[in-house]
């Protein structure tokens, strides 16, 4: 069971990649930093797997998941999910003093969440309790055709400024721990 569960998260297990010992080691400190983060965290999810062995495009990964099912998410949760998310880069820095692309995919994660945090969610203090922009999707196969902006130049400055705010804080706070 927990074979099918990681090979649906996270891709089939490539046994045949080859990691230099130095890639290894920068990966080890990479998960061992989203893990570290996620465990200090009350509002994260608990740490049910830490590895180094390659499934899919990922050269690592930790496993984070809920003790139950929720519909609700709060924004508490969601900035902790960012900061758990940001654990990785902020070891590979202070460790390391230098950064990997090994980040890419947490990086791309945690600026969806700050963007739909502030856009969908009404998250934001400055912003307030409203949707920006109009989706148009494809029901039928769950994803986006494209969005339509109904704000302004300065609004859509405000929403930037905003997602910056939140994922800056969030790196920051990974950092700190």
């Amino acid at each position: 069971f927990e074979e099918a569960i990681e090979r649906v998260i996270a891709g089939p297990e490539r046994k045949s990649r080859l990691i230099s010992a130095d890639e290894k080691k920068i990966i080890a400190y990479h998960e061992a930093g989203h893990a570290v983060v996620h465990n200090v965290l009350p509002a994260a999810d608990p740490v049910q797997k830490v590895t180094i062995v390659a499934r899919g495009m990922a050269a690592g990964y930790t496993m984070a998941l809920p003790l139950e099912d929720k519909t609700l998410i709060s924004r508490q949760k969601l900035i902790a999910e960012m900061i758990g998310l940001l654990g990785g880069r902020a070891a590979e820095e202070l460790i390391f003093d230098d950064i990997t692309s090994g980040a890419a995919n947490d990086i791309e994660k945690v600026t969806e969440l700050a963007r739909n945090m502030v856009t969908r969610l009404g998250m934001s203090q400055d912003l307030g309790p409203m949707v920006y922009g109009q989706k148009e999707e494809l029901i039928f196969l769950g994803r986006e055709i494209s969005e339509q902006r109904d704000y302004s130049e300065a609004i859509a400055e405000q929403i930037d400024q905003e997602v910056r705010k939140l994922v800056s804080n969030a790196y920051m706070e990974a950092r700190r721990i």
